[in-house]
């Protein structure tokens, strides 16, 4: 695990700078919008290097009790690949993004039977029949998926919440000895480490783009519900935990708080939940005139706080009793939005807001950015 956790480090970190060289060279760049919380033209196929480095640093060992899920877990992969590398260059319609993403978990649940059956008592229900499993496992991967891509808006939080969580899991795969995930969760980890070095780089910047945010989401919503389903079997080993569904929410908690914060928000206002604007958390923070770090920081240090108080508390509440934990906890999310919302002037925020600019104009605004700068000081290069 370690060896693989280095090796997926190495590739990431050897792989980005070849990305970004050949992004700048054919101008493979990430548009500057009203969303936007950046001003300059950058890099966005850092998923080309997580997707390598993962799978490389885990198919050079020959994993025990690897199960045929994980095979299906990379045909799935490879789909989701195509498409994020599709939707970075030439952009795809939401309606296709979404097909192909359903198909993909299909693959994953249908072949593989990987499916959450068992609801652990939260609500007082147990027990789901096949067809059920099936559509709420579905929307399981379709939510979580798609939530790390809505998080994938400043520097760094997509990739910081991606390798807390695949750390966590890490762990508790080690912990079941389920090695084949554990090593495969390492080697994600690696992947963002090194990736995040350059997600955070002022002069070497990369985003991880649709390819990234899809297969990281992936990745994790397979690892969520692997462990939900396999500790199904709570009742008969001493092993396992029956708050294994409450541990996933608040390993995730960022991105699943903040897309249902987001989607409640736009559905009172009468707009579609998919139509996109600056109400994300990290979006306010960043309008605070927060930095991306010390904004990625908080929303970790808030998520790593949960789960603190979970491990402390885990064995004296029922499940449902954490269940209206979390109820209330999302509801302190929704208030401390609301009220950082309401000191920012959006009025007063000056933000480059060219979108739909073709390649020539952008090449042309990247020249003279390079003129401005030679101006100003005579020796940058």
């Amino acid at each position: 695990m370690l060896v693989s956790f280095f090796t997926s480090l190495f590739v990431s970190i050897t792989a980005i700078p070849v990305i970004i060289n050949i992004s700048k060279l054919k101008d493979l760049m990430a548009e500057i919008g009203v969303r936007s919380s950046h001003e300059e033209l950058t890099p966005t196929l850092g998923g080309v290097a997580i997707f390598a480095a993962t799978l490389i640093a885990y198919f050079i060992w020959d994993n025990p009790n690897e199960g045929h899920e994980i095979h299906l877990t990379v045909a799935a992969l490879i789909i989701l690949f195509f498409l994020g590398i599709k939707d970075d260059i030439l952009i795809l319609a939401p309606n296709k993004k979404l097909y192909i993403q359903i198909a993909a978990s299909l693959l994953l649940i249908s072949f593989g039977d990987l499916r959450i059956s068992n609801l652990y008592g939260l609500l007082g229900m147990y027990e789901i029949n096949y067809i059920s499993s099936v559509i709420f496992t579905t929307f399981i991967f379709i939510s979580l998926t798609n939530a790390i891509n809505l998080i994938d808006g400043i520097d760094g939080l997509a990739g910081s919440v991606g390798l807390l969580s695949s750390l966590i899991f890490t762990f508790l795969f080690f912990e079941l000895g389920l090695f084949a995930m554990a090593t495969l969760s390492v080697a994600l980890a690696g992947a963002l480490l090194g990736f995040l070095k350059f997600n955070y780089s002022e002069k070497n910047k990369i985003f991880m783009g649709d390819t990234g945010s899809l297969l990281v989401g992936f990745l994790l919503s397979f690892f969520s519900v692997k462990f939900v389903a396999f500790n199904s079997d709570f009742i008969y080993n001493p092993n396992l935990g029956n708050d294994s569904p409450i541990l996933v929410i608040l390993i995730l908690i960022i991105p699943l708080f903040d897309t249902l914060r987001v989607f409640l928000l736009r559905i009172f206002e009468g707009n579609s939940p998919f139509k996109g604007d600056r109400k994300h958390m990290h979006h306010i923070l960043i309008d605070l005139k927060l930095s991306h770090g010390i904004a990625t920081l908080l929303l970790i240090i808030f998520n790593s706080l949960l789960l603190l108080l979970f491990f402390v508390f885990r064995f004296q509440f029922a499940n449902n009793v954490m269940l209206l934990g979390l109820f209330i906890s999302f509801l302190i999310y929704c208030l401390a939005g609301y009220l950082l919302s309401k000191n920012i002037d959006y009025q007063k925020i000056d933000r480059v807001q060219y979108t739909k600019i073709d390649k020539l104009k952008r090449l042309q605004l990247v020249e003279e950015k390079k003129v401005s700068s030679r101006l100003k000081d005579p020796e940058v290069d």
